[in-house]
């Protein structure tokens, strides 16, 4: 019988799972967009973690002891072993890579970082949250304070943990250009521009809010990678992982393969 090593995935969109799998993460990202008739479409996004990472609230060693081959000898795809309250039970320092992968089953690798850029202070960013919430969020904070925000303060719209995401999308650009306008334009999936145009417009002109809630339903699923702004972040209280995005430049040159599929 083959041997394979036993892995552990958490999946962060279009759900938030704890798997255990002998697939290697490329076979993976394969089999869950198009060989699994429980996932008909749309794109992955899941991170492999740590395979010494335990907790007391995941029956881990449970789920990876039926995590075998099969008869035939091929490998066990998937195992679930959560399917509830995933993020925020899972250390951080555990999350070893993420993925990201196209409808057609490429996926691209992203390593983490530190995050050290210099944030603008009071710019109006376009945050989309993944796991555990998925809400199209307006806010004045930077990634570090928005985070800290959605973990600590924000009780009624915040979580324990939460993996986001900022569009490129630019709001001065946005609200010039349809300032007077009789139809106005938008390139946010799933968002209604009037509305948007209305939001953006409340929170700037109250300097105390510091975030407007866009849209309670993710637009992740219809917006291309392309419209990601440097990466994703992994937040809790006092911890910030950050996965970059390569650059236009990198991706066409190193993962065109995957490129080409991201639109």
């Amino acid at each position: 019988m083959p041997e394979y090593p036993k892995r552990l995935y958490m999946i962060v969109h279009p759900i938030n799972a704890l798997l255990a799998s002998q697939l290697s993460p490329e076979q993976f990202a394969q089999h869950y967009t198009l060989g699994s008739a429980k996932h008909y479409e749309g794109k992955v996004i899941f991170a492999e973690i740590d395979a010494a990472f335990r907790d007391p609230f995941f029956p881990i060693d449970e789920y990876l002891a039926l995590t075998v081959p099969h008869a035939d000898g091929k490998p066990k795809k998937t195992k679930f072993i959560c399917s509830y309250a995933v993020l925020e039970h899972v250390d951080l320092k555990a999350l070893r890579a993420l993925y990201l992968v196209t409808t057609n089953g490429k996926s691209l690798k992203l390593d983490s970082t530190p995050y050290s850029a210099v944030n603008e202070p009071g710019m109006v960013r376009i945050y989309q949250e993944i796991a555990p919430l998925t809400n199209l969020v307006a806010s004045t904070l930077d990634q570090r304070a928005f985070g800290r925000y959605l973990t600590t303060e924000a009780r009624a719209k915040g979580a324990p943990k939460i993996c986001f995401t900022q569009y490129e999308f630019n709001v001065d650009e946005f609200m010039e250009r349809n300032r007077d306008a009789a139809m106005l334009r938008c390139a946010l999936p799933k968002t209604h521009p009037s509305l948007l145009h209305e939001y953006l417009g409340e929170l700037r002109a109250d300097p105390g809010k510091a975030t407007k809630t866009i849209n309670l339903n993710s637009t992740l699923a219809d917006a291309p990678y392309t419209l990601v702004r440097h990466g994703f972040w992994f937040a809790a209280p006092k911890e910030l992982v950050f996965f970059p995005m390569p650059s236009v430049a990198e991706l066409s040159r190193d993962h065109y393969d995957w490129w080409r599929f991201a639109n």
